[in-house]
């Protein structure tokens, strides 16, 4: 945890060095230049980086690909307990996070940001926000970098989403404790598309959505596997007949799963 007087906790590091010695990397923000950054406001900072820190988000992270910066809102709460929320104004259930409390955080989190949304989006991960999705994710990873919000409780005073301009964005109609597991599945999604994380950009162009369908069915060794083959045409060598079977799966897939994507992508292009 960091110090009440940094309630800010930074990952992502120049280089990896053998050393005998084990190394904190929660020790200290490490700055990469002009690395895609997001920024997170949260009551939870503990939960951060957690699986981000894994596979090909944690290597890439570890290389300075892009970093993150988990914000603790609890240090900007009013009072002596560090008050962070307050009763529903109207009446109702539940606690609702303080404009004045997220209004220091956001203010913090903007130190060092560019100005601009359109650089620098400031999302409030919400169920009432716009549906998280691949076009989404592509704009984010174009961005130099993102400040996500979690809620919690029964949500954030209205007027500061206001006046900060806040994007509200949704992982599904569906309705969690926080926002910080969505956050986690918005930054794994947009940090896979960045240059050099994958290592093969073709990965991205073919998988679900990117054409607008779903993903077409893969297969692998062996070849048959309880009497079950390999479709033949994956074997015969032939790519212009493998790029024809695999987009007449992912269009039947498509269609039978997902009518609104499969009538989206039957929609003439203008």
């Amino acid at each position: 945890m960091s110090d009440a007087s940094d309630p800010s906790k930074s990952h992502g590091r120049l280089s990896v060095r053998p050393s005998l010695k084990p190394r904190d990397l929660m020790e200290e923000p490490r700055v990469v230049k002009g690395a895609w950054t997001a920024k997170i406001i949260t009551l939870l900072p503990e939960a951060f980086p957690g699986i981000l820190d894994l596979s090909l988000t944690g290597k890439a992270l570890d290389f300075g690909l892009w970093r993150l910066e988990s914000i603790d809102l609890r240090p900007f709460g009013v009072g002596k307990h560090l008050n962070v929320d307050d009763t529903p104004a109207g009446g109702g259930a539940g606690m609702v996070l303080r404009a004045d409390v997220v209004d220091s955080a956001l203010a913090a989190a903007a130190e060092g940001t560019p100005p601009y949304r359109a650089r620098w989006p400031v999302i409030y991960l919400s169920p009432r926000g716009k549906p998280f999705d691949q076009a989404t994710a592509r704009r984010l990873a174009g961005c130099d970098g993102i400040t996500l919000l979690c809620g919690r409780f029964e949500g954030v005073d209205q007027r500061v989403l206001d006046h900060h301009g806040v994007e509200e964005i949704s992982l599904g109609d569906f309705v969690l404790t926080g926002g910080e597991i969505a956050a986690l599945a918005l930054i794994d999604a947009t940090v896979r598309l960045l240059p050099g994380v994958l290592g093969n950009a073709a990965s991205t162009e073919e998988e679900s959505f990117s054409a607008g369908l779903l993903e077409f069915p893969q297969y692998t060794r062996p070849a048959v596997w309880n009497d079950l083959p390999i479709p033949e045409v994956l074997q015969s060598g032939h790519h212009g007949d493998i790029a024809k079977w695999r987009t007449a799966q992912a269009e039947d897939i498509t269609r039978a799963r997902r009518p609104d994507l499969w009538q989206a992508y039957r929609k003439p292009k203008p």
